[in-house]
């Protein structure tokens, strides 16, 4: 017997919940993209893109996926043969890299391991040799979703400013924009990309590069970029067509109309800390099960841990097994241990993840363990219960 029959969960960290107002908003027939509604609606829905990622720069919005802003932010600032530093913590600051390096651009790597901290020393030192200033990014991930590892921003601009280096801030912000709090230009953040189906609550197909000036100038001195990536008339566009590079996605651009309104009403403040506190809960419950047997939290420092995914080991094949029973017994959908794989465990089989990112409340979240340490239990996976209670605890305050 399953009982997993009614409305699912789909629990992993992207693509997130679409809430029902978003999808009303896209169940539409098409729109005109020559004039009306559509085209009146973007430069307020640019606008509030950017009080999101808090800046006063420009955004530059591609129909693509995350990847694909990972190529526009090169594309845009960087040459072939020219070089990138990349600060990785986790599978996908090398996702980015690869696709630097599908460039043909030059790539040194700082590797702190999956869920590491960046050491600023190290950092330091390979500015500090690169007196020709041969690096003209420093890439790194605000939020890696593999390894729910979480990086500052304003640290790294410091060291730049310190050691007078002029490369360009680059930040990965896809698993967390609109989830753990990051402000760009108090950040000294010079390009961040983010995607349209996690924090921001929409399905899968947008992306968006968030630029300033410094950045800006660095495209101009470009001697060639791609008529598809160039940010140029994205940005500042003279016909509607231009925003997008050809017909737009209307049907999502309704429904990011529709998401941003949700933030914006809650406040994005009052949105990290909903966040925030939801994470909170499902560490509290994750330490308690882990008292007994090898469930751990992947990343151990709280301070460093993102409030919108979080990474657990449980040990082969545990993390397989609990995926399984969670959704085909009770109708949760867990994500896969994502670049977790080791010699010990290649095919991940002993971690899994949850994301809690975007339209997620407490009933949700209290759901999901509660599932969890049901599973936990029914496949006798060492814990210590109680798990729940721990995270109840968090919500009420107590």
């Amino acid at each position: 017997m399953s009982l997993a029959n009614g409305r699912t969960y789909l629990a992993i960290p992207g693509p997130s919940v679409v809430p029902d107002a978003v999808q009303r908003a896209m169940h539409r027939a098409s729109p005109n993209i020559y004039e009306g509604e559509l085209p009146d609606m973007m430069p307020e829905l640019t606008r509030d893109l950017k009080r999101v990622a808090r800046t006063e720069g420009d955004v530059a919005i591609y129909i693509c996926n995350g990847h694909g802003a990972w190529e526009a932010a090169l594309a845009n600032t960087v040459a072939p043969g020219e070089k990138v530093l990349v600060l990785a913590t986790g599978f996908f600051a090398l996702g980015w890299s690869r696709v630097a390096e599908g460039r043909g651009i030059d790539v040194d790597i700082l590797d702190f391991g999956n869920g590491g901290q960046i050491d600023p020393d190290r950092v330091a030192e390979m500015l500090r040799a690169d007196e020709g200033h041969a690096y003209k990014a420093v890439l790194a991930v605000h939020v890696d979703t593999s390894s729910s590892n979480r990086n500052a921003f304003a640290p790294l601009r410091k060291l730049l400013d310190d050691v007078g280096h002029p490369a360009l801030l680059m930040a990965d912000c896809i698993a967390a924009m609109g989830c753990d709090r990051f402000e760009m230009d108090a950040d000294g953040v010079d390009v961040a990309v983010t995607g349209s189906q996690k924090g921001l609550m929409c399905p899968p197909g947008l992306g968006f590069v968030f630029f300033n000036e410094k950045a800006a100038e660095a495209r101009r001195r470009m001697t060639r970029v791609s008529t598809y990536w160039d940010w140029t008339q994205r940005a500042e566009p003279e016909a509607f067509y231009q925003y997008f590079g050809g017909t737009a996605p209307t049907h999502h651009l309704y429904g990011l109309r529709t998401a941003l309104d949700m933030l914006h009403d809650e406040g994005i403040e009052a949105v990290w800390t909903r966040h925030a506190k939801l994470a909170q809960a499902i560490w509290a419950a994750c330490e308690h099960w882990g008292q007994e047997g090898a469930l751990r939290l992947n990343v151990a420092d709280r301070a460093r841990r993102s409030h919108a995914v979080t990474a657990l080991s449980v040990g082969k094949p545990d993390g397989t097994r609990l995926r399984r029973w969670c959704s085909d017994t009770a109708g949760v959908t867990l994500g896969i241990g994502l670049g977790m794989a080791n010699d010990d465990d290649p095919q991940s089989d002993g971690y899994f993840r949850f994301g809690h990112m975007g339209h997620v409340n407490a009933h949700m979240i209290l759901g999901l363990l509660g599932v969890v340490e049901a599973g936990l239990g029914a496949l006798d996976i060492p814990h210590t219960p109680g798990g729940v209670t721990a995270a109840a605890q968090v919500v009420s305050g107590v």
